[in-house]
């Protein structure tokens, strides 16, 4: 006695071919339309060349914001190299005041900061909105100047 679909009155050859199933398709929508309602977050979205993307996957960037990216990247940059050139150029003045070694520390995670926090904001952010990601990186260059560089300079001595 045989079981399974053999027993079918009517069957084909590739019944059993699991890429036929219709139920297991995901609900997907072409770029440009929005689903709506309850089960919207479920839809995923069809591309131009036809591959689907899954729901609640992230958008891809738009070109604006890549080179905002680019932009304030490039910006926080400059301040590892401000932090490094003025923590220099500081630190003979300030072994008065702190060990060799606590100030070499220090400079170095200096220098480090706005690559951490360029990394922890693109990365923190990544299911937020565009405009949160671009404010907490405006954020940081606020808060990461770095003044040792703007104060004294490359070239300005220590008064």
């Amino acid at each position: 006695m045989s079981s399974g679909r053999d027993e079918d009155s009517l069957t084909w050859d590739g019944d059993d071919d699991p890429t036929l199933d219709a139920g297991a398709a995901a609900p997907a929508l072409p770029d440009g339309f929005t689903a709506v309602g309850r089960g919207s977050g479920e839809v995923g979205h069809i591309a131009e060349d036809g591959t689907i993307s899954p729901a609640g996957a992230p958008a891809p960037l738009g070109n604006a914001l890549l080179v905002a990216f680019g932009v304030i990247g490039g910006v926080y940059a400059l301040y590892v190299v401000g932090w490094i050139v003025g923590g220099l150029r500081l630190q003979g003045t300030a072994n008065f005041l702190v060990s060799p070694v606590g100030y070499g520390a220090s400079l170095w995670l200096a220098a480090a900061a706005p690559v951490l926090w360029f990394a922890t904001a693109y990365i923190v952010t990544r299911a937020s909105k565009s405009w949160v990601r671009i404010a907490w990186l405006v954020a940081g260059l606020a808060l990461l100047v770095p003044w040792p560089f703007i104060l004294v300079g490359a070239l300005g001595t220590v008064a």
